[in-house]
C-alpha cells in the first residue's frame, strides 16, 4: 500500500511539473515544431513512458495524466526514436501543423521522386539530422545502383557535398558507380557555414567505406576535419565551386547543367539543403559590402558595432557568439514578438548576454535602411538608429521549391501529416 501511495505521489508531482512546462511553452508561443515531430494518438497511448525515455533531446516529451504529451515542440529535431520505442504504435511522425504548413517534395521509400530517376536525400526531403542525412544518402545509392543501365555515360550525378551527398559519394565509390559529385561551395555544404564551435552532431552514424562514426557530440570544425581526412584517404572526387543550374530530361536519362559544363547521366541525386538562396531584406543599402548572410568567424567582428537580423537559431547563435568577443556592440533585430523556434540552450545564452549588457534584443522590429555608418530600424511606428559597422542577415533562405516544380517534382504542403 505504501509503495502504491509513493508511486501515485511521484506521478502527480511529475504530471504537475510537465503541465507547468507545457503551459510555459504555450505562453511563450513556442508551439510550432520546426522539423519532423511526433503526433500522439492519446486514444491508443497506454502511458508506458517508453517514448519519453527514448528521446535523445531529453525534454521534448513528458507524461501528463497518464498520457504522453509534446511539452517542448520547438526542441524536437526529428530523431524519431519515440516512434520506434512506442509499444502500441500510438506515435506518427509528421511534418508541419494545422497552423503552419511545410513544403516537402514527394519521395518514395527508396528516396525516388515522382520523376523516375531523380532522387532526393537529406535536409531537402525534410530530415535535418546529420545521422539521417548520412543514412539516406547511402540508401539512395543502393536504390540507384539497382537501376537498369541505359547507355548513359554516368550512373549518377550527385548535387551537393553535405552529409547526405558525402555519404552518397562514398557509397558510389564503394559500388564502383560512374559518378560525378558537384558542390557549389565547399565540403560539408551548409555545415561548413555554421558558426565556429557549433555542435552539429549528437548521434553516431555509419559511413560507406568508413564504418561507424563513433562521435556522440562533435563540433563543426572536428566534423569537417574528419570529412576531409576521409576524402583524402578514400580518394573520392568532388567538383567544388560548381553550381548546378538546370536538369533536363533526355531519352536516356538526364543532362545536369552546371556553371562549368554538363553531364549526361542515368540518375540524379539531389542532396542540397533547405536553406536555398539567402533571403534578402530588400532594403536600401543592402548592397553595401558590410552586409553578409552568414557568420563564419566571430573574431572578425571584434570591437565592431554589429546588427544581426533574424529570429532562428542561426541568428541567435551569431549574435551570442559575436557578443562574446571583446569590445563588440551587438543588437539582434527580429520582426516577431517572441523567438518561437529556437533551442533552449540558445535562448539561455541570449538571456545571459542580455543580462550582462553584451546584447540588445529588439523585437517587433524591421530594418528600413542600411547606411555606411548606421542602420535604421522601425519598431511599431518608432524609428531606431544604431551606429553600425556590420550587418549579418540570418533570415533563412528561399527554398528551391520552384526549381523542383519546374523539373516536374511534386511538392506537397504538409499540415501535420506524414
Amino acid at each position: 500500500m505504501m509503495i502504491w501511495t509513493l508511486q501515485a505521489h511521484f506521478r502527480k508531482k511529475r504530471d504537475k511539473k510537465n503541465l507547468q512546462r507545457l503551459q510555459a511553452t504555450v505562453a511563450e508561443g513556442l508551439t510550432e515544431p520546426v522539423s519532423l515531430h511526433p503526433l500522439i494518438d492519446t486514444d491508443i497511448c497506454i502511458g508506458s513512458g517508453a517514448c519519453v525515455a527514448a528521446c535523445p533531446e531529453g525534454d521534448v516529451l513528458g507524461m501528463i495524466k497518464g498520457k504522453s504529451a509534446l511539452i517542448n515542440p520547438t526542441h524536437c529535431i526529428g530523431h524519431g526514436a519515440c516512434q520506434a520505442a512506442c509499444p502500441v504504435h500510438a506515435i506518427t511522425l509528421v511534418f508541419g501543423t494545422e497552423k503552419r504548413g511545410v513544403d516537402i517534395p514527394y519521395v518514395s521509400p527508396t528516396f525516388e521522386t515522382n520523376v523516375p530517376g531523380i532522387f532526393i536525400a537529406g535536409e531537402l526531403g525534410g530530415m535535418g539530422l546529420i545521422r539521417n542525412a548520412v543514412e539516406q544518402g547511402r540508401q539512395a545509392i543502393e536504390a540507384i545502383r539497382k537501376l537498369k543501365p541505359n547507355g548513359s555515360p554516368l550512373d549518377v550525378v550527385i548535387v551537393g557535398a553535405g552529409p547526405a551527398g558525402f555519404s552518397a559519394s562514398l557509397a558510389s565509390l564503394q559500388h564502383k558507380l560512374r559518378c560525378v559529385t558537384v558542390e557549389q561551395d565547399a565540403l560539408g555544404g551548409r555545415v561548413a557555414h555554421f558558426p565556429r564551435g557549433k555542435i552539429v552532431m549528437t548521434q553516431p552514424a555509419k559511413l560507406p567505406l568508413v564504418g561507424k562514426i563513433k562521435f556522440r557530440e562533435i563540433g563543426k570544425e572536428k566534423l569537417l576535419d574528419f570529412m576531409r581526412d576521409v576524402e583524402k584517404k578514400t580518394g573520392i572526387r568532388i567538383r567544388y565551386n560548381e553550381r548546378m543550374e538546370d536538369i533536363q530530361k533526355t531519352d536516356r536519362g538526364f543532362v545536369v547543367k552546371t556553371a562549368l559544363g554538363s553531364y549526361e547521366t542515368r540518375a540524379v541525386l539531389l542532396t542540397v539543403g533547405r536553406g536555398g538562396t539567402p533571403r534578402k531584406l530588400e532594403v536600401s543599402g543592402e548592397e553595401l559590402p558590410k552586409v553578409v548572410y552568414r557568420l563564419i568567424d566571430p573574431e572578425q567582428y571584434r570591437r565592431q558595432r554589429v546588427l544581426v537580423v533574424g529570429g532562428g537559431d542561426a541568428a541567435m547563435e551569431a549574435a551570442c557568439s559575436i557578443a562574446a568577443e571583446p569590445g563588440t556592440t551587438v543588437a539582434l533585430s527580429y520582426r516577431g514578438d517572441a523567438f518561437s523556434r529556437v533551442k533552449d540552450k540558445n535562448r539561455l545564452k541570449m538571456k545571459e548576454a542580455e543580462a550582462k549588457g553584451r546584447l540588445r534584443v529588439i523585437l517587433n522590429s524591421n530594418v528600413k535602411e542600411i547606411q555606411p555608418e548606421k542602420v535604421v530600424l522601425e519598431k511599431q511606428g518608432e524609428t531606431i538608429e544604431l551606429p553600425n559597422d556590420a550587418v549579418i542577415v540570418c533570415a533563412g533562405g528561399v527554398l528551391p521549391i520552384e526549381f523542383l516544380k519546374k523539373i516536374g517534382i511534386r511538392v506537397e504542403t504538409k499540415y501535420g501529416t506524414a
